[in-house]
């Protein structure tokens, strides 16, 4: 581990003679003695075009915190149905009403047969986010974890976004504290870190007019953290934000991270526009690589940033693994929201297939549970 990291060191210290930029200089000393960097600084090596460094940055910061590892999780991601209040411009996923002709609602045996499905490969965490339908009601959400927990008491429930909490509070009339509460005592583990997309508000406005603000959303995950709850958090890009915007979401991320400890990951998510209504072009695989590497750099109190192979493709994700990230997502098996958007990736991964990725980007496979302890390494 030690000369691991006294190779990047001399490696980024044999580029520093060739960087003429003396704010990037400046950044690099600031990374290597261990500074928290400022917006500005983060700011700043978005706009930079030296990529090789910001990756050999990344990589020295990421392998103090989690040396050789990559991680991957045996799950699977349910989403129950397609059906949403939210008419979100980015989402290409989600129908408006039942009668829709893309409509879906899955039954709860067709969920526990997706559930058994993961028990049988040695899975655990059973990842559940979907639409936000306008007849489902309060106690439906609760009903469907603890059905879940009669029949595998052991899994791992990750389940219902930030969104959809403060929706339930809403349906309910109860408390964001009461009825995480009851997502708890119903079988709840983890909050995904869906629905955060950017926190900007005029941005945010503009993309999810209807959902909760940045303000709201963040509370929701206080809270949680308060009760104990671990959560993740994300980052939408590639739309209409701009690096601006990115550095402003992460920094609200950073504070919150500083005040609670609560979050176990960070998750940049690309953007996909086919199918919806927003539109536009996929950000190119510098812009991912670049992502990764400076949140990476920027949140310093994060031991965990994810390169979600479903967004960004196998090979980036592979890549980005030597741009600061260390874990790769996990099985999944069926994955609809990303894929409605026109996401090639395919549909889910064997675990073999993870480790592959993981070995090709020279790291050492650690099969990992929700919480982030070491399962086995390969």
């Amino acid at each position: 581990m030690a000369q691991l990291l006294n190779n990047l060191m001399e490696e980024i210290e044999s580029l520093l003679p060739a960087v003429v930029d003396k704010r990037l200089r400046e950044i690099t000393e600031k990374v290597l003695s261990g500074k928290r960097l400022s917006e500005s600084d983060a700011l700043y090596l978005f706009e930079s075009e030296n990529l090789p460094l910001l990756g050999l940055l990344a990589e020295y910061r990421n392998r103090l915190v989690n040396g050789n590892y990559a991680y991957f999780v045996v799950n699977v991601q349910i989403n129950p149905t397609n059906v949403c209040i939210y008419g979100c411009k980015f989402c290409a996923f989600a129908v408006k009403g039942r009668n829709h002709p893309r409509a879906y609602e899955m039954s709860l045996e067709e969920i526990l047969q997706k559930v058994e499905r993961i028990y049988s490969l040695g899975g655990r965490e059973v990842h559940i986010v979907g639409g936000i339908p306008p007849h489902w009601r309060y106690e439906d959400y609760l009903n469907l974890l603890r059905e879940i927990k009669k029949r595998f008491p052991e899994a791992v429930l990750k389940a219902y976004t930030a969104i959809e909490v403060y929706h339930m509070a809403k349906i309910s009339k109860k408390g964001i504290k009461e009825v995480l509460l009851d997502l708890k005592e119903a079988g709840l583990s983890v909050l995904p870190g869906g629905g955060a997309e950017i926190f900007n508000e005029e941005k945010r406005k503009l993309i999810a007019p209807l959902k909760a603000s940045a303000k709201e959303y963040l509370e929701v995950h206080r809270i949680a953290h308060s009760l104990g709850i671990p959560t993740n958090i994300t980052m939408l890009y590639g739309h209409i934000e701009d690096y601006k915007d990115r550095v402003e979401h992460m920094s609200h991320v950073r504070k919150l991270q500083d005040e609670t400890g609560g979050f176990q990951v960070f998750i940049p998510l690309k953007y996909h526009p086919e199918g919806t209504e927003l539109g536009g072009e996929l950000t190119s695989s510098v812009d991912d690589l670049k992502t990764i590497a400076i949140a990476r750099l920027f949140l310093d109190n994060f031991k965990h940033i994810k390169a979600y192979w479903v967004t960004l493709g196998e090979r980036i994700a592979q890549l980005a693994l030597n741009f600061g990230a260390d874990d790769i997502d996990g099985t999944i098996l069926e994955e609809k929201i990303v894929h409605s958007a026109g996401t090639k990736t395919a549909l889910g991964h064997a675990k073999e297939k993870l480790i592959e990725l993981i070995k090709g980007a020279g790291k050492t496979p650690a099969e990992r549970d929700t919480y982030y302890n070491i399962v086995r390494v390969y």
